[in-house]
């Protein structure tokens, strides 16, 4: 394991340390995700600017960890972040650096875990989850059936993810042993061939993203949160299982976001097993397809004119 570029990328890792603001600080108003009466699904947030850090209604604290090149001793002071607030810990784990020079191709990650060769990066991380008081739900390797190139372990044949993945949660279970574990595919076609059975799923995560001029060029029209989410719901729904939108984002103008804001937290009779919605509040580091650059999804900024 390399850990050289601890400090900087536990900075924006780890949202209960450095970069968590004052108890004052918060997104501006009309940008917060809505609080209703109403609302039935669990609300969470990756949130490495600290807008949600007060945020009395959030109930998962979620964390983005890559397995190389990160200092690990810094979890326990997320560990504390969550205990103070009542939250429970989403950690999803990427196995590569997010160092892009040194990144290796997907076949060598594959055969190099395959081959036991990152057992010990996580190893290391699971050791601290299993020392950890908080409940934590570990996401390894998500959004595997994504075809566009971003990640090094998306797109591998369905029985070398599966064998993969398998092997990651099993080094996790002997450290910790009270974790969850969450199989979070993207939503895309195709995704039933990535599951890896259900001994090895307590719970399902989806990726879901509203981008209103994206939902405009190809649709005429504004969608919705729930519109977005079905097609993924509906491929995952047969497996049983807990479902979480594990990555939410929205941008668009300012009745676009209030209406995905109100609806990503309401109760939907067509959506039974979705028990929680977790903001990804970062800007996007990987462009989008057909010209949509990086979209902006931090609640203090993706309130467009």
């Amino acid at each position: 394991m390399k850990y050289s570029t601890a400090t900087a990328l536990v900075s924006v890792v780890i949202v209960g340390g450095s970069l968590a603001l004052p108890a004052s600080a918060g997104a501006p108003l009309g940008t917060d995700p809505v609080q209703t009466s109403s609302a039935a699904s669990a609300f969470g947030s990756y949130d490495p600017y600290g807008d949600f850090s007060n945020d009395k209604s959030a109930t998962i604290e979620e964390l983005f960890l890559p397995w190389e090149d990160v200092d690990l001793s810094t979890l326990p002071l997320a560990d504390a972040y969550a205990q103070q607030r009542g939250r429970s810990l989403l950690i999803t784990i990427e196995p590569w650096t997010w160092s892009k020079d040194w990144r290796i191709t997907p076949p060598e990650l594959r055969n190099g875990i395959l081959g036991g060769r990152y057992d010990a990066n996580m190893q290391a991380i699971c050791n601290l989850v299993g020392q950890m008081k908080s409940p934590v739900t570990i996401r390894w390797a998500q959004e595997m059936e994504d075809t566009n190139g971003r990640f090094t372990w998306a797109n591998w044949a369905p029985k070398d993810w599966i064998a993969a993945y398998k092997r990651e949660v099993d080094v996790c279970r002997k450290a910790a042993p009270a974790a969850k574990y969450m199989w979070s595919p993207k939503g895309m076609e195709g995704l039933e061939k990535y599951y890896p059975g259900d001994d090895y799923v307590d719970v399902i995560g989806l990726s879901v993203f509203g981008l209103q001029k994206k939902d405009n060029d190809e649709a005429g029209r504004d969608r919705t949160f729930a519109e977005t989410l079905k097609p993924g719901y509906d491929r995952v729904a047969k497996f049983n299982k807990p479902v979480i939108v594990a990555e939410l984002g929205y941008v668009g103008t300012q009745d676009y976001v209030t209406k995905w804001a109100d609806e990503s937290r309401k109760s939907y009779a067509e959506f039974p097993a979705l028990t929680s919605v977790v903001y990804f509040n970062q800007k996007e580091t990987w462009p989008w397809l057909n010209g949509y650059g990086l979209p902006d999804w931090r609640v203090t900024q993706h309130v467009l004119p």
